[in-house]
């Protein structure tokens, strides 16, 4: 197991491997940061935003697009320049956009969520077009999270972290359409609540067991394979990367645990990595 990154982000999420480039993306969302790092030099540098940023993925043109609290951004890193693509309208004040990842039709689908601390059941599931078009694909959630894709690109997976279940949709790849919901998983607090999630080529779904201190590993039937037991206690969403998409990342949240825990556990809110046994599904880029 490898420290990546040994500062305490608050809630650390959405890392992405960009493979044109050999750098690594990932968010602390309630501070607003973006930050990025080369694993080989560990070169560092961070954006601020304001409010707080839930989620990004990787652009064709070499941008990122980013879930604010209200609104997905076109952000390019090169210069720093910003361009509002969409907004959604939240069902209460407190709301904010949570996980999201670029899917295969090129689309990106990010949730929200009731950052209130009462988590409330009114997250939404949105697509986000290229031409800043948004789609509502379904509602309901206490904490939209989980989004990945298996490797044909014609299965989406989707957890709710509070609900402590992840649901498969059918995928089409070209028209972006999601279909067919159904159950899939009902976990519970010994595997820990499905938090962030990404796919390896043989179909299995990695999920971070947030309250579980560890990252499991469901076939595509969702049978339990294995699990890794994380030293950074409060792992969120895991992400491929490495040359060949063989090194798991997983960043860390920090947020509302105990002083006695994070005296404990000093790695809480860090990023690790630690090599797979398999390699990573290429994540999506934007159509922009």
């Amino acid at each position: 197991m490898t420290t990546v990154v040994a500062d305490r982000c608050d809630i650390g999420e959405s890392p992405v491997w960009d493979e044109r480039t050999g750098l690594l993306y990932w968010v602390d969302i309630t501070p607003g940061t973006i930050h990025r790092i080369d694993p080989a030099t560990g070169v560092r540098q961070r954006w601020e935003f304001g409010e707080p940023v839930g989620a990004l993925g990787l652009c064709r043109s070499e941008k990122l697009v980013v879930a604010l609290r209200s609104t997905v951004i076109l952000f390019d890193p090169r210069d720093g320049s910003r361009q509002q693509l969409a907004t959604v309208t939240h069902k209460k004040s407190e709301m904010r956009l949570n996980d999201g990842k670029v899917g295969p039709d090129g689309a990106f689908w990010v949730g929200s969520m009731d950052a209130s601390g009462e988590a409330n059941p009114v997250g939404v599931l949105y697509r986000v077009a290229a031409d800043g078009g948004v789609s509502v694909i379904t509602e309901n959630f206490r904490i939209s999270n989980g989004l990945a894709w298996d490797p044909a690109g014609t299965r989406m997976y989707h957890s709710d972290s509070r609900g402590i279940r992840v649901d498969i949709y059918d995928f089409d790849p070209v028209s972006g359409t999601a279909s067919n919901r159904r159950r899939w998983l009902e976990l519970d607090e010994a595997t820990g609540r499905p938090d962030g999630g990404a796919c390896d080529i043989d179909g299995n779904y990695w999920s971070g067991g947030a309250s579980a201190s560890r990252l499991n590993c469901f076939s595509p039937e969702g049978k339990l394979l294995r699990w890794v037991d994380l030293p950074n206690f409060r792992p969120t969403m895991p992400c491929f990367g490495g040359p060949d998409l063989s090194t798991l990342y997983v960043p860390s949240l920090s947020a509302g645990v105990p002083a006695e825990d994070l005296a404990k556990w000093p790695l809480c809110g860090a990023m690790v990595s630690f090599a797979s046994g398999t390699r990573g599904v290429p994540v999506g880029r934007f159509a922009d």
